[in-house]
């Protein structure tokens, strides 16, 4: 029998379209969706992971976040979609950052899956010839 192997993902390094996509939703599922918590089926992510670490977990996840923000910058967003996003990351920061409530709040706000979808309306317009 053989060991199984942990799953690679390569990511396409480029600052073309395609691979930029690539990475934001490899940094989504990251950060949103690295597994289930069993009994509820509930997806969580290193955001909320990190989060329960008070101020510096929350630090962290909005640089992880802002990551984000830099890729949808390379691809040339307008400012007013970036700053949306940066501010999607704020407030999640900002209420992420209050003991208890903050940690449930991690779980319901999707900072960085409402950043995707901004990133993704705006290949879908402009690149419309980008596939999955």
């Amino acid at each position: 029998m053989e060991s199984e192997r942990p799953r690679r993902m390569d990511l396409p390094i480029g600052r073309d379209a395609l691979a930029v996509r690539q990475r934001i939703e490899a940094m989504e599922a990251l950060l949103e969706r690295s597994f289930v918590i069993p009994g509820i089926n509930l997806p969580v992510g290193l955001d909320a992971i990190a989060g329960l670490i008070p101020v510096a977990g929350d630090v962290i996840a909005a640089a992880l976040g802002a990551y984000i923000v830099w890729e949808a910058h390379n691809l040339g967003l307008p400012k007013w979609k970036l700053w949306r996003m940066a501010g999607n990351i704020a407030f999640d920061t900002a209420i992420g950052a209050v003991p208890v409530v903050g940690d449930l709040f991690d779980l319901m706000f999707r900072s960085n899956t409402r950043n995707l979808k901004i990133v993704r309306r705006h290949l879908d317009k402009h690149h419309p010839l980008i596939e999955q």
